[in-house]
């Protein structure tokens, strides 16, 4: 897992809870959303992608969710 806050490593540990993850640009939100899709993907074994929705703003949010989660889907598996 990246470096993150104390609050961060919580909102991405907390998969069986529901959390808003509201901050300003540059602060680490998508990153803390990728690292909560990866926890539930690893305590839940029979979870997969298709299982995990996200709602962004804009398409731009989304397609960078989409491909920061393949990057580190990729460092993880490599």
């Amino acid at each position: 897992m990246p470096n993150l806050t104390e609050q961060q490593k919580i909102a991405a540990e907390s998969i069986h809870q529901n959390v808003l993850v509201s901050a300003g640009a540059g602060s680490g939100k998508t990153m803390v959303l990728v690292e909560r899709f990866l926890e539930v993907l690893k305590r839940n074994p029979d979870c997969g992608m298709h299982d995990i929705v996200a709602v962004t703003f804009t398409r731009k949010a989304a397609e960078e969710m989409r491909s920061r989660l393949k990057s580190r889907l990729r460092s993880i598996v490599e």
